[in-house]
């Protein structure tokens, strides 16, 4: 147990998880994992897709059961939670990324489900109101109980999750990428809600691959790695470099490390972008990125990041502007002109616009490029495809069990892999990115930000749209600062400011700097 920073006056653990292991079939996804949880605690689980995170909160709601051996103790005493039902009795709440609630039904009905009061042999719906008003004021909801799920948002939902487990009086909270669909804002309700119920004395267990959450919340951090349990380390021992090098096994300046150079081998210009506007959200916006250039395109949110890119991209109409690629002005109506002049762009919701999740992975590999394909202008020659695919995924890095698993079972670092494939069988000139390590774990990360450096290296031209001020300092020659639709500055370059998190927040937010 290295680097375990616990101490030894702290308060017994609510949960106390020993030697805990799962296997299926011939595949450990535990290997004797230690794990526990303190009342009035936020304890962040931190480690790659297939680390084992998964599993272990599985045993823990009940969903798996442990295998011989493993033990689980709930305030010093053993159980055996061998179902969710069980889970709740011992008062363990699980709040899944794919929230677990009927839209058809009201608050109330969502907060009492399984157990709803009863008079005369009807329920009580009166009561149910009546009964979660408390809780819902507690949480400070702007809804009431009478209000359909369905009327609500997301951050509205995971509200009524939170509090289906408050008035159940769980002890324990497990959250599991609570922040992944959130903004800004509703993020920021949610950290103070979470705080405001570690006061309160719940045990919180806090899933995420965001290291910036997990060091403005957790008073510890446990991290797995490859089904095993590597460390435990207290607040005041966290860092990121530590966490990293826990997660990988290598220090965080290896993430990013360039091997291209834009500065000393910039090729010709190779996208050009002339007061492109929408008539709303964009102002006019001009810019150029050459042949093996990392542009960044930074901003607040609601700045006009994606915006930008889909009218370059031809999703959305543009009101004036031009873009040319190689020298030639191009005329960009729809997506497939963008393709056809040499302009991928990979989306920032792969579920909702990028995949198709009951396809199997040669299938979203070979999607945009199928044309190429046929035989006769009929018949489609399948090992074509498959020959395309098996070298895409070996490329890329692609983690699957077979070409023809659907790519839904994916990870998401592997789904936004697939995807990244598809796009380069059109073999671009230009590259646009929107959020393209979003949701996906630190060792995914890693690869596409080696994939992003050698394709600079090979000559394609990169624009990447990125939240993660890091990772636009880390991987990019070039920022551009967007605010409120129009480019407020630009950093690097050869004579530029440098580019740091500090010169971008004082562009995008105006504020002027000490130096001025």
């Amino acid at each position: 147990m290295s680097e375990d920073g616990m101490n030894a006056g702290a308060a017994p653990p609510f949960l106390d998880m020993r030697n805990v292991s799962k296997t299926f079939g011939r595949v450990q996804a535990l290997k004797g994992v230690s794990f526990d949880v303190r009342p009035g605690e936020i304890h962040a689980l931190m480690g790659e897709n297939g680390a084992g995170k998964s599993t272990l909160m599985k045993i823990l709601s009940g969903a798996y059961v442990p295998d011989a051996g493993s033990e689980i103790l709930i305030d010093g005493r053993k159980v055996a939670i061998n179902g969710p039902m069980a889970a709740r009795q011992l008062g363990i709440a699980t709040i899944y990324q794919e929230l677990a609630l009927a839209p058809n039904l009201t608050v109330a009905e969502n907060i009492y489900l399984g157990r709803e009061p009863r008079r005369a042999g009807f329920i009580d719906r009166a009561a149910m109101n009546a009964g979660v008003e408390d809780v819902l004021l507690r949480l400070g909801a702007t809804f009431t109980a009478r209000d359909k799920v369905a009327d609500l948002s997301i951050a509205e939902r995971q509200l009524v999750e939170i509090a289906r487990a408050v008035h159940a009086r769980s002890r324990m909270l497990i959250m599991d990428e609570p922040t992944t669909t959130l903004s800004e804002r509703e993020t920021e309700r949610l950290f103070a809600l979470v705080r405001q119920l570690r006061q309160e004395g719940l045990a919180i267990v806090y899933i995420s691959h965001r290291m910036k959450e997990v060091y403005d919340l957790a008073d510890r951090v446990t991290v797995l790695r490859d089904a095993s349990y590597v460390g435990t380390l207290e607040r005041e021992a966290m860092t990121p470099a530590k966490v990293v090098r826990m997660m990988v096994g290598r220090d965080l300046s290896s993430f990013y490390k360039k091997e291209h150079d834009a500065h000393q081998s910039r090729g010709p210009l190779i996208l050009c972008v002339r007061d492109i506007a929408d008539g709303r959200r964009i102002q006019p916006c001009s810019f150029d990125i050459h042949e093996g250039e990392v542009l960044g395109i930074a901003g607040l949110v609601g700045a006009g990041r994606t915006e930008l890119a889909r009218l370059i991209y031809g999703a959305d109409p543009k009101l004036s502007g031009s873009v040319a690629v190689d020298g030639r002005e191009v005329a960009i109506r729809s997506p497939l002109d963008a393709i056809e002049a040499g302009i991928a762009y990979l989306t920032e919701d792969r579920k909702l616009l990028g995949l198709m999740l009951d396809m199997s992975v040669s299938e979203n590999i070979n999607l945009g490029v199928i044309g190429r394909d046929a035989l006769a202008g009929a018949l489609l020659d399948r090992g074509r495809g498959r020959r395309r695919a098996a070298e895409a995924i070996q490329a890329t890095g692609i983690r699957t069990a077979s070409p023809d698993a659907p790519v839904g079972g994916l990870s998401g670092g592997n789904q936004q892999k697939v995807l990244l494939s598809r796009l380069l069988e059109t073999r671009p000139r230009v590259l646009i990115l929107d959020e393209p390590t979003r949701g996906v774990d630190i060792g995914a990360k890693s690869e596409i930000y080696r994939l992003i450096d050698r394709l600079a290296r090979e000559g394609v031209g990169i624009a990447v749209i990125s939240s993660e001020l890091p990772e636009i300092v880390g991987i990019c020659d070039r920022v551009l600062v967007l605010r409120e639709g129009h480019i407020a500055g630009e950093l690097g370059g050869a004579n530029g400011e440098p580019i740091t998190q500090e010169n971008i927040m004082a562009i995008a937010t105006s504020a002027a700097k000490a130096a001025a």
